[in-house]
C-alpha cells in the first residue's frame, strides 16, 4: 500500500506544527507543500513526518518537523530575501517554496548527493565547501539545520552589513543533552543582538560537536 504523503504532511502540521506555537501561515503552507519524504533513504519514507530527525546520509540529519518549524517562525523569512542554508537541506526546500533566493552549503559527498536529489526542480544553489566558511556574504538569513557546540564567527559575518539591519542566523547551539535554538540579529548599526527561542536536541554537526577535554 502506497503512503499518502500529502495527508501525512498535512498530519504532521496539526499534530507538531500549530500545536507548538507556529501559527504562520506561509510557514504552514510551505511545509505542506515540501516533499520531506525525498531526504529519506529508500524504503523509509514512513518515517519523514513522524516526531524524529531523518538521517539523510550518514551522520547527516533533518531537524525534527516541530524545531525547523519554531526557528523557522522565529526567523520570520519573506519571499524576496536572500538566505544561506548550512547542512539544511529541507529548510532549503521550505524557503526555496516560501520564495527566497537560496543557497545550501554542504560538503562534498554522500551528504550532498543526497540533497542534490532531495532538491532536483527546486531553485536552490548548491555549494560544496567547509561548512564554517560560508562561500560569501551579504545574506539576509542564515539557517543552520542541526547542533553546534561553538558557533563559528565567519556565520555572523555572513550577514547582510549593509547598514539596512534585520539580518539573522538562527542555530541551535548545545553543549550538553539539551540544546537552545538561538536568534542572532544584526541592527542597523551593526552591532549583533542574540534571543534564545526554545530547547532542543538535534544531533552535533559533523565537525561541530564539543571538543573532548581531559580531566586528571
Amino acid at each position: 500500500m502506497s503512503l499518502d504523503f500529502t495527508a501525512a504532511r498535512l498530519n504532521m502540521l496539526d499534530s507538531q506544527v500549530r500545536t507548538n506555537d507556529v501559527p504562520d501561515l506561509v510557514i504552514q503552507d510551505a511545509m505542506a507543500a515540501a516533499p520531506r519524504e525525498r531526504f529519506c533513504p529508500p524504503g523509509r519514507e514512513f518515517l519523514a513526518y513522524a516526531d524524529a530527525q531523518i538521517e539523510y546520509a550518514p551522520g547527516w540529519s533533518l531537524l525534527k518537523p516541530r524545531d525547523i518549524a519554531k526557528l523557522l517562525r522565529a526567523l520570520a523569512p519573506r519571499a524576496g530575501e536572500s538566505a544561506l542554508c548550512i547542512a539544511a537541506p529541507y529548510g532549503a526546500m521550505v524557503l526555496s517554496t516560501i520564495g527566497l533566493d537560496v543557497t545550501l552549503r554542504l560538503p562534498a559527498g554522500p551528504a550532498r548527493q543526497a540533497a542534490d536529489r532531495a532538491l532536483e526542480g527546486y531553485a536552490v544553489k548548491t555549494d560544496a565547501g567547509e561548512l564554517r566558511v560560508p562561500p560569501s556574504r551579504g545574506y539576509d538569513l542564515v539557517l543552520v539545520e542541526g547542533a553546534v557546540a561553538d558557533l563559528p564567527a565567519e556565520w555572523l559575518e555572513a550577514l547582510d552589513k549593509s547598514g539596512r539591519g534585520g539580518a539573522r542566523l538562527g542555530v541551535v547551539l548545545r553543549s550538553g543533552p539539551v540544546g537552545k535554538a538561538n536568534i542572532f540579529v544584526r541592527s542597523d548599526d551593526g552591532v549583533i543582538g542574540r534571543r534564545e527561542v526554545f530547547d532542543a536536541t538535534p544531533a552535533w554537526l559533523p565537525g561541530c560537536e564539543p571538543v573532548a577535554s581531559f580531566a586528571f
